[in-house]
């Protein structure tokens, strides 16, 4: 069974403009004598490979401890694509899903360097596609992602964002994504990774 890890590590990660970086403090050290190593975490839950719930952009949307395991676990498929998807490339990669492998057009992980636009997000959108990544920090447009973000969230899907995809090949896999349960969280870090299938 080959697994790949598709997260970033987290102290080096990406991080969107404007959110604060994630730091460490060391709080106990093995090496200074202290009874054991002990590091305290900050972070934007936004930070690295993380998940975006719909609270992320509506109020009364799911909150991150809301959304069910099944949505971030199960079978997927990772397209390879660049530049802007149109509404016909998002059908297309739908078709090639639902041939690939049952189940796996309702997730899908876009690689490469890529943009969801407005059009291809509502083509997901009304397929049901319950999971959308990517390997940016967000989905859509880096200086306007709002819109890809409302179409997509608030048709139920959720978005895995800052993918690491380079070594994946094309194809069907089993994907487990599952978000950090904070309570009343708009988003949360993962550790996302692939099994062949």
């Amino acid at each position: 069974m080959k697994i790949y890890d598709i997260s970033q590590e987290v102290y080096g990660c990406e991080v969107y403009p404007g959110d604060p970086v994630p730091k460490k403090e060391i709080l106990c050290s093995l090496g200074s004598g202290d009874v054991c190593n002990l590091t305290h975490l900050s972070m934007c839950t936004h930070n690295g490979t993380h998940l975006d719930a719909p609270y992320h952009f509506f109020d009364d949307g799911r909150r991150i401890d809301q959304i069910p395991l099944e949505q971030t676990v199960g079978f997927a498929y990772v397209a390879v694509t660049e530049g802007n998807i149109s509404d016909s490339d998002a059908g297309q990669i739908l078709s090639k899903a639902a041939s690939a492998y049952p189940g796996c057009e309702k997730k899908i992980l876009i690689k490469g360097d890529s943009v969801v636009t407005e059009e291809a997000a509502k083509v997901f959108s009304t397929a049901g596609v319950q999971l959308i990544g990517v390997e940016s920090q967000t989905v859509g447009p880096f200086k306007a992602p709002m819109a890809v973000h409302k179409i997509l969230l608030g048709g139920g899907a959720v978005l895995l964002e800052g993918l690491r995809l380079s070594e994946i090949k094309e194809g069907a896999y089993f994907l487990s994504a599952v978000p950090l349960s904070l309570g009343g969280g708009d988003g949360a870090p993962v550790r996302a990774y692939l099994i062949e299938v």
